[in-house]
């Protein structure tokens, strides 16, 4: 069963189309999703009873549980997330004078191998989906009841290494009718893969790119 949070609003706009709904049906879900944050089809109380019939078949809505948790002595903290097939992924909340940031995995494991860095260890499983990756930002703001207004693509994987996924969970989060955070509030880091780089910039989406010199540098002499 496809996972609702994959799609942005332009795509879920066509999924209801196909389902011979109306477009304007797909923004009243989305809303539902991400402005107030219900976690069934159940609650959404302005559709009939027949279209939130025919999405629970259509569609779930996955809501990540929280398997470990740990704060440090500065107020960071650590989440591990069980996502639901039996893996786990860990994202980082962060407290700065300008608000607050999260640090999103992309990927479950991860293939670079840079040796300085903790994902080596961990051998990659697989992408992360585009709602997989958005749902991160949903749970940790569930659990500490906040509002998140920075995001850094720099967890667990290598978000260029998941292109499709991660500029497509951009889409949501930027999406003023989504979780609305600012294209310059996200930043996307890389150790250099310079073709999705170029593609990246072609996309012309406003967020900042980092790219570790030193990642870089250790993965080319693998």
């Amino acid at each position: 069963m496809k996972n609702i949070k994959d799609y942005d609003l332009e795509d879920l706009k066509q999924e209801f189309l196909n389902l011979g709904e109306k477009a304007y049906r797909a923004e009243q879900v989305f809303k539902w999703i991400y402005v107030d944050r219900v976690s069934s089809f159940d609650e959404m109380t302005n559709l009939s009873k027949d279209l939130r019939e025919k999405l629970k078949q259509e569609f779930k809505i996955n809501n990540f549980k929280i398997l470990k948790k740990q704060e440090s002595v500065d107020g960071t903290k650590k989440y591990l997330f069980d996502v639901l097939d039996g893996n786990a992924i860990e994202t980082v909340l962060m407290e700065y004078h300008h608000g607050k940031s999260i640090c999103v995995s992309t990927q479950i494991g991860c293939k670079m191998g840079c040796k300085f860095c903790a994902s080596t260890g961990i051998k990659f499983v697989r992408n992360l989906s585009s709602g997989e990756i958005v749902e991160q930002i949903l749970a940790v703001e569930r659990d500490e009841n906040i509002k998140i207004s920075n995001v850094v693509f720099m967890g667990i994987g290598e978000p260029l290494d998941n292109y499709n996924n991660v500029v497509n969970a951009i889409s949501i989060i930027n999406n003023p009718k989504g979780i609305n955070i600012g294209a310059r509030h996200i930043s996307i880091s890389t150790s250099g893969l310079v073709p999705k780089i170029y593609e990246l910039a072609d996309r012309n989406l406003q967020c900042t790119l980092s790219i570790s010199l030193h990642r870089y540098k250790r993965c080319q002499k693998k």
